[in-house]
């Protein structure tokens, strides 16, 4: 996994960015849920990271957060069985909430436990009250693929309610420029409405575009939510 750069290392990067990445280097781990009932209730935005095993989720999170162990990122996909919370936000306060998901897709993983994960996270994308926005990562080599779409049709009912949600075609950089354009415009075909972006961890290519998404949904969303709670009385 590459070693994520921290924000100020990139100095081309604009004030909004470099404030959207400040923000979120303040991730910490909050809580972890096997079961939708143990997720605590929130009312700051909460945005999900859902994705194949293989897409490259924690490494994305990783890279977003510049922290090399916030999310567990393993050579073996499908390691994370359950739904993780970091809370971010300046000197300890939380004004919104990534949630990472379990990898979906892995060959290896025992079809019981697939489909408990896949029920677990339909439920949790349809009923969760605080969920803001989703932000799906694909492997820009072979774009959305069925359980992607899948997912999506999963949303869709959110999505038209207004729920926002972004793709990330990841390891972008294994692509050439010709390649790249035509993975963002057969995803966008596909996205049903979503923002798509080109992202690479080793190249850091699409790292402040999503960043700066990131913030500002989560500024625009927390002005139609109750205050911020305090998180440590759950």
């Amino acid at each position: 996994m590459p070693t994520p750069h921290p924000y100020h290392a990139v100095p081309e990067a604009n004030a909004a960015s470099r404030a959207a990445l400040a923000w979120l280097h303040t991730a910490r781990f909050l809580t972890t849920a096997a079961q939708l009932h143990q997720l605590p209730a929130l009312n700051v935005p909460e945005i999900a990271f859902v994705g194949r095993s293989n897409a490259g989720k924690s490494t994305a999170i990783n890279t977003l957060t510049q922290q090399t162990q916030l999310a567990y990122a393993s050579k073996k996909p499908g390691r994370t069985q359950h739904i993780n919370l970091f809370a971010l936000g300046r000197q300890g306060s939380t004004d919104a909430v990534l949630a990472d998901l379990p990898g979906y897709g892995y060959a290896a993983v025992p079809q019981a436990d697939k489909q408990r994960w896949q029920r677990m996270m339909a439920n949790y994308l349809v009923s969760r009250a605080s969920l803001s926005a989703v932000v799906m990562l694909c492997d820009a080599r072979h774009g959305l693929k069925e359980l992607d779409e899948v997912l999506l049709e999963v949303i869709r009912p959110r999505v038209e309610g207004g729920l926002r949600f972004l793709v990330l075609l990841t390891k972008a950089d294994k692509l050439n420029r010709t390649e790249q354009s035509k993975a963002l415009s057969i995803a966008r075909l596909h996205a049903g409405g979503g923002q798509v972006q080109l992202f690479s961890a080793l190249k850091r290519q699409g790292v402040e575009p999503a960043a700066l998404w990131l913030r500002q949904l989560a500024e625009q969303t927390s002005e139609h939510v109750s205050p911020p709670t305090d998180l440590q009385k759950e």
